[in-house]
């Protein structure tokens, strides 16, 4: 099982996020790695259109950071733990144009209208009133600013197969299998494609760009190694697009904020 964060103590989580872009597994490196490597592609992008300021929504262990940083001419951090919120601060030392604020973004408190981009990855599935944390995001966007956003598909293999294996006595064979950090989703907000762009048009957003990505087939994925790791990859490019492409684990979209003040 490719395990997110759930709530737990500070090094937990901090060695579980490390763990997903360098684990031993093939398939939960992939998984993990082709999302970032997306995102990171989309931002530079994004980056020559107007560089302007940008703001993360929930960094994780930090990885996008030194990337906004160096496409950015100003980065703003902004989460409500402290764990998170440590790890940006270490990485914030080394770039002038980033800074840190403990902000919750269902609520915030940041400036209205401030930022060319606001990225959001794996977050919103934390956050069970994510149309409020939609509608801050797009108060924090300046009108034809971007959000760029990531979230599993409710459906997915991946996510339907993690309530069975962090049942209690389960959880404890998957970290045998894993022998890496293992902790529960804390996914409490999983979204379909149309739930999703429902609020995100309710928010005031328009996507611009959609696209998926990840599969997981269980068993497999814990015991085929690199050959389990390359029928991923071919699967994903034949479900992507198509009317199957709901068993692809992640969504992500590229949103344009409305002239709505």
């Amino acid at each position: 099982m490719v395990a997110c964060p759930g709530m737990s103590t500070n090094a937990e989580l901090l060695a579980l996020q490390h763990a997903l872009y360098e684990s031993r597994n093939p398939t939960r490196r992939w998984l993990h790695c082709t999302r970032r490597d997306w995102i990171a592609a989309q931002l530079t992008r994004l980056a020559a259109e107007r560089r302007g300021a940008a703001l993360e929504v929930g960094p994780g262990s930090g990885v996008y950071v030194p990337i906004l940083a160096r496409l950015f001419d100003r980065v703003t951090v902004s989460d409500v733990h402290d764990a998170y919120l440590d790890a940006a601060r270490a990485l914030a030392a080394s770039h002038a144009n980033v800074t840190v604020v403990q902000d919750d973004i269902r609520r915030p408190a940041l400036p209205s209208a401030s930022f060319d981009l606001v990225l959001c990855t794996e977050v919103i599935e934390h956050v069970r009133e994510s149309r409020a944390a939609l509608a801050g995001m797009r108060r924090l966007l300046r009108p034809g600013g971007v959000l760029l956003l990531s979230t599993p598909q409710r459906w997915s293999p991946l996510e339907v197969c993690s309530k069975i294996a962090f049942l209690p006595g389960v959880i404890d064979l998957v970290r045998i299998v894993y022998r890496e950090p293992i902790l529960p989703t804390g996914h409490i907000n999983l979204m379909t494609e149309g739930e999703l762009r429902g609020q995100l048009a309710a928010a005031d957003f328009t996507v611009r760009e959609s696209h998926t990505s990840g599969v997981y087939v269980p068993v497999l994925a814990e015991i085929g190694g690199e050959p389990a790791r390359r029928l991923a990859t071919w699967l994903e490019g034949r479900l992507r697009g198509g009317p199957l492409q709901w068993l692809l684990w992640t969504q992500y979209y590229v949103a344009v904020a409305g002239a709505r003040d």
